[in-house]
């Protein structure tokens, strides 16, 4: 069985060499592509990378219905600049209401974290100017925001102020994502 995201990462790669490969790969969501300065990382995710993914996509899509807050998921969208020379696919990425701030890229783009070796993310999102990366590794869930033109750690979203990462972290450690959501809406009921 699969455990860990298998990762193929080309040196002295070209935009061009970027661009005909998602062109070729069209719709289908692997592999996903990563793309800086001529580095080209393709990650083909575990079937528990993709449970964790959309368990997490889940707790906060639930989160947001339970607390009323506006939220649109958009999945693993291509997002790339031809002039920073960045691209990615996070796992899963949201747009507050309306839109968020700039339609051209999400408020929080989540990256599931099963294998080591893989590119910086956080400056590849630096670059396309995502405001918040969050990171799911090693059964933690850390939020990053942008501060000028650098990543800083954060306790909290500052685009989702009161949702609590540790509440996602417990949920995370039920067996189904049934029941992940189950304990989050339990948790939220008794917080009300």
């Amino acid at each position: 069985m699969q455990a860990d995201d298998q990762l193929v990462v080309l040196d002295h790669a070209e935009w061009n060499d970027y661009e005909r490969l998602l062109e070729i790969r069209g719709e289908s969501a692997t592999p996903r592509l990563t793309f800086i300065d001529g580095v080209l990382e393709l990650m083909t995710p575990s079937r528990h990378h993709e449970f964790d993914k959309t368990t997490i996509g889940r707790l906060i899509e639930i989160w947001a219905l339970e607390m009323d807050v506006a939220l649109s998921g958009a999945g693993s969208w291509t997002i790339k600049s031809k002039l920073a020379q960045r691209g990615a696919e996070p796992d899963e990425c949201y747009l507050l209401e309306p839109l968020g701030d700039d339609p051209s890229r999400p408020d929080i783009a989540i990256e599931v974290v099963r294998s080591s070796g893989g590119l910086n993310k956080l400056e590849v999102y630096r670059a396309l100017g995502v405001p918040e990366v969050w990171f799911w590794q090693d059964r933690r869930l850390d939020v990053y925001g942008l501060d000028g033109d650098q990543y800083q750690s954060l306790e909290r979203s500052r685009k989702l102020p009161s949702l609590d990462p540790a509440l996602i972290e417990s949920c995370m450690t039920a067996p189904t994502q049934t029941e992940a959501i189950q304990q989050l809406r339990r948790s939220l009921t008794a917080a009300r």
